[in-house]
Protein backbone atom coordinates (compact mmCIF):
# COMPACT_ATOMS: atom_id res chain seq x y z
CA UNK A 1 0.00 0.00 0.00
CA UNK A 2 3.10 2.68 0.10
CA UNK A 3 2.97 3.22 -3.45
CA UNK A 4 -0.75 4.03 -3.67
CA UNK A 5 -0.80 8.55 -4.64
CA UNK A 6 -3.12 10.08 -1.94
CA UNK A 7 -6.29 11.45 -3.44
CA UNK A 8 -4.86 15.05 -3.02
CA UNK A 9 -1.79 14.43 -5.09
CA UNK A 10 -4.19 12.87 -7.77
CA UNK A 11 -7.00 16.04 -7.56
CA UNK A 12 -4.34 18.65 -8.02
CA UNK A 13 -2.81 17.32 -10.95
CA UNK A 14 -6.18 16.92 -12.44
CA UNK A 15 -7.16 20.43 -11.66
CA UNK A 16 -3.83 21.43 -13.08
CA UNK A 17 -3.64 19.32 -16.26
CA UNK A 18 -7.11 20.49 -17.08
CA UNK A 19 -5.74 24.21 -16.57
CA UNK A 20 -8.30 24.62 -13.93
CA UNK A 21 -8.56 27.23 -11.12
CA UNK A 22 -9.26 26.51 -7.45
CA UNK A 23 -11.99 28.89 -7.77
CA UNK A 24 -13.65 27.04 -10.85
CA UNK A 25 -13.56 23.74 -9.46
CA UNK A 26 -14.85 24.64 -6.43
CA UNK A 27 -17.77 26.23 -7.92
CA UNK A 28 -18.07 22.95 -9.73
CA UNK A 29 -18.66 21.39 -6.31
CA UNK A 30 -20.38 24.05 -4.08
CA UNK A 31 -18.11 24.61 -2.05
CA UNK A 32 -15.69 27.60 -1.19
CA UNK A 33 -11.93 28.11 -2.44
CA UNK A 34 -10.76 27.69 0.58
CA UNK A 35 -12.13 24.35 1.49
CA UNK A 36 -11.37 23.24 -1.51
CA UNK A 37 -7.80 24.04 -1.19
CA UNK A 38 -7.98 22.09 2.09
CA UNK A 39 -8.98 19.29 -0.32
CA UNK A 40 -5.61 19.46 -2.01
CA UNK A 41 -3.60 20.48 1.16
CA UNK A 42 -5.23 17.00 3.01
CA UNK A 43 -6.29 19.26 5.49
CA UNK A 44 -10.35 18.19 4.96
CA UNK A 45 -11.32 15.03 3.45
CA UNK A 46 -13.03 15.11 0.39
CA UNK A 47 -16.77 13.92 0.71
CA UNK A 48 -18.01 11.32 -1.35
CA UNK A 49 -20.44 12.95 -3.21
CA UNK A 50 -17.45 15.54 -3.84
CA UNK A 51 -15.20 12.87 -5.50
CA UNK A 52 -17.93 11.84 -7.56
CA UNK A 53 -18.39 15.18 -9.44
CA UNK A 54 -14.55 15.57 -9.42
CA UNK A 55 -14.44 11.75 -11.36
CA UNK A 56 -17.52 12.93 -14.02
CA UNK A 57 -15.38 16.82 -14.61
CA UNK A 58 -12.07 14.98 -15.11
CA UNK A 59 -13.73 11.81 -17.10
CA UNK A 60 -11.70 9.69 -14.49
CA UNK A 61 -12.57 6.89 -12.21
CA UNK A 62 -12.91 6.97 -8.98
CA UNK A 63 -9.97 4.39 -8.62
CA UNK A 64 -7.82 6.81 -10.62
CA UNK A 65 -8.85 9.93 -8.02
CA UNK A 66 -7.77 7.48 -4.94
CA UNK A 67 -4.58 6.47 -6.11
CA UNK A 68 -5.96 2.54 -6.31
CA UNK A 69 -5.24 2.56 -10.14
CA UNK A 70 -2.62 4.68 -12.47
CA UNK A 71 -5.50 4.05 -15.23
CA UNK A 72 -7.58 7.17 -15.80
CA UNK A 73 -10.83 4.83 -16.42
CA UNK A 74 -11.98 1.76 -15.21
Amino acid sequence: MDNIIDYKTRIRNLREDHDLTQTAVAEVLGVGQRTYADYELGNTRIPVDSLIKLAKLYDVSMDYICGLTSKTTS
